[in-house]
């Protein structure tokens, strides 16, 4: 099984790392990613562990869900791979999900 990454969710992570490493500090933003990572890895023994994730139903796709943290890591399931589309901080409106897209 492998992990892909769309580039909306790589950009996310990205934006997530910098905000922690300025607001907060390294240490904390590497704890972020590092949990995100951590739990990405988990998918790859068992994709259909996460939620199905409500917000994004009527979009005609399985999304699923984990969180990490404060972070939900949005992903699609498939047959040979695993499709991260989104990692969303769950403090913000889950309408936004939606339009993140």
């Amino acid at each position: 099984m492998k992990i892909f990454w769309s580039e909306f969710a790589k950009n996310q992570l990205r934006e997530i790392y910098h905000y922690y490493s300025q607001k907060a500090s390294l240490k904390v933003a590497n704890q972020i990613k590092s949990e995100v990572f951590r739990k990405v890895k988990m998918l790859i023994s068992r994709p259909e562990m996460g939620q199905i994730e409500p917000n994004l139903k009527e979009s005609g796709f399985e999304f699923r869900y984990l969180v990490a943290g404060n972070f939900k890591i949005i992903y699609m399931p498939q047959l040979d791979h695993i499709f991260i589309t989104d990692i969303f901080d769950t403090r913000r409106d889950p309408e936004k999900m939606n339009k993140s897209r």
